[in-house]
């Protein structure tokens, strides 16, 4: 992904997903859906309300749990790092009954942007 947000493709692949890598070394990959996620969360639209997945399994460099559209650490906007994880996007993220702590263990699963419209399931993946 660009600095504008435009997508240069360096590699095209047949799995379905789209695999990202940011400037700080940490990369993401996406299914269809999670690529329909991340598109309407960019351009503050609805997302799809339908199940996608995505995976960071370098973890992230960390992220507010409270606001979207956060860019850095402030004292109130609940800042988590993240090791490595899936995310679960769409409806079946919203009802598989996990803690909507502002502060959760990043440790144990956890709604992330709960309340907001982006809400995702985020599940660590242990022993990497």
């Amino acid at each position: 992904m660009e600095k504008n947000e435009s997508i240069r493709t360096l590699r095209k692949g047949d799995n379905g997903f789209t695999c990202m890598i940011d400037g700080k070394g940490k990369g993401m990959c996406n299914d269809t859906v999670a690529m329909e996620f991340i598109d309407a969360w960019i351009k503050h639209m609805p997302p799809p309300d339908k199940a996608g997945l995505s995976y960071m399994l370098n973890g992230d460099n960390g992220t507010s749990n409270t606001d979207p559209y956060a860019t850095g650490k402030t004292a109130d906007n609940h800042w988590i790092v993240d090791g490595p994880h899936i995310m679960v996007v769409g409806l079946p993220s919203k009802t598989l009954g996990l803690t909507r702590s502002q502060d959760p263990d990043p440790k144990q699963p956890y709604i992330m942007w709960a309340g907001t419209p982006y809400e995702h399931a985020m599940i660590p993946v242990p022993g990497r």
